[in-house]
């Protein structure tokens, strides 16, 4: 599924009346980094992405999720999924519109050495997940822990987090995420 970030950006961010200059300003990048964006110049860190749409503010899945309503599913074969991960970290998410839902259902797969960014993520709400395969580490404001299959985490989405797949084997979670902003 190939889904034109920069569009989507730019849709919203007019939809709200801002400029690029005003977005940039309260995301904390540069105008140029915007620019870049909606022109599909460049690709977003899922970090960066969900920094810059905390400006508009509008949460990852809604991002994602924007197009015509559709009557909610219930069940979902594997190939269903929706991706919005990017690079080395894949999200597949359950369900393609997430309006109306009050839970955000990811399967996340790590390659090794990957890695949510330096800038650690902060949004409301709380998640939790637990480790499939392989291992990860996950450092929750001065906490941090390395899991591995059938550990899990849960926590206040509000606490700086961020997650890095440790060790030669790619390392897959199964997370919930409240609502869903991601």
């Amino acid at each position: 599924m190939s889904i034109d970030l920069g569009g989507r950006l730019r849709f919203l961010r007019e939809r709200h009346g801002l400029s690029q200059r005003e977005l940039a300003k309260r995301a904390g990048v540069t105008n140029s980094t915007i620019s870049l964006i909606e022109s599909n110049q460049t690709n977003p860190s899922v970090g960066a992405l969900k920094r810059i749409l905390d400006g508009i503010p509008i949460g990852l899945a809604e991002f994602f999720a924007l197009g015509p309503d559709r009557r909610q599913k219930v069940f979902y074969e594997s190939r269903e999924l929706v991706e919005i991960g990017k690079g080395n970290i894949s999200y597949r998410q359950i369900g393609e519109n997430l309006f109306g839902r009050a839970l955000q259902i990811l399967k996340e797969r790590y390659e090794p050495g990957a890695d949510t960014g330096k800038v650690p993520l902060v949004h409301e709400g709380e998640e939790g997940g637990v480790v499939i395969s392989g291992r990860i580490e996950v450092t929750v404001d001065d906490e941090r822990r390395i899991l591995g299959p059938g550990d899990a985490y849960y926590f206040e989405s509000r606490r700086p987090h961020r997650f890095r797949c440790i060790g030669p084997n790619p390392c897959e979670v199964v997370s919930a995420c409240t609502p869903p902003t991601f």
